[in-house]
This record gives C-alpha cells, structure tokens and sequence, in this order.
C-alpha cells in the first residue's frame, strides 16, 4: 500500500495552483480590457471617418449640382456676358456682303 500523504505539502500545492491560476486570469482579464479598449478606439475612428466620408460626398454632390453660391454668381454672370457680348460673327458677315457689293460696283462700274 502507499503510504499516507503529507496534508500540509497538499495544501501549498494547491495554493501555488490557485495563485498560479488567479495570476493567470489577472492576466487574461487585463489583455482582454486592453483589446476592448482598442476595439472601442477603432470604433470611434471609424465611426469618425464615415462622418467625413459622407461630408465629403455631400460636398462633391453640392460642387457637380453647381449649387454654391459661387457657382450660381458665376453661372449669372456668363449668362450676362452672353448676352451683352459684341456681334462680332454678324458684323464679319456685313463687312464681306459688303466688300461683295463694292467689288461688283466697281466691277460694273469700269
């Protein structure tokens, strides 16, 4: 038979496995509350980026509507410009029909 283990060098051993074991948790606990507070961190970051992203993509939308204020000035301002613009094509026109008519003159006047 065996002989009768020693009740003290049981205890010690089992109390270096419980503290060996609550170390160990400790540390599980502390990697996963670091990991959570990573995840959170990325959370917002991300979060704080789709912001931007759809400001941006509103922005861009408002620039090729042409819906600025600056846009509108501009587009009023072409428009009066087009329609206070010198005739330049009609009275290139006239100036030929009317070198036409004078070389014909003297054309037929000789």
């Amino acid at each position: 038979m065996t002989e009768p283990t020693d009740n003290t060098a049981i205890a010690v051993a089992l109390a270096e496995l419980r503290g060996t074991m609550a170390e160990g948790f400790a540390t599980v606990n502390g990697t996963l509350t670091l990991l959570t507070q990573r995840h959170d961190q990325a959370d917002r970051r991300i979060d704080a980026e789709a912001t931007r992203i759809d400001l941006l993509a509103a922005a861009v939308d408002t620039l090729e509507k042409g819906e600025t204020e600056r846009q509108k000035r501009d587009a009023e301002r072409l428009a009066a410009l087009e329609r206070t613009r010198w005739p330049l094509p009609s009275v290139a026109a006239a100036v030929g029909i009317g070198s036409l008519a004078l070389s014909l003159y003297q054309l037929t006047g000789r």
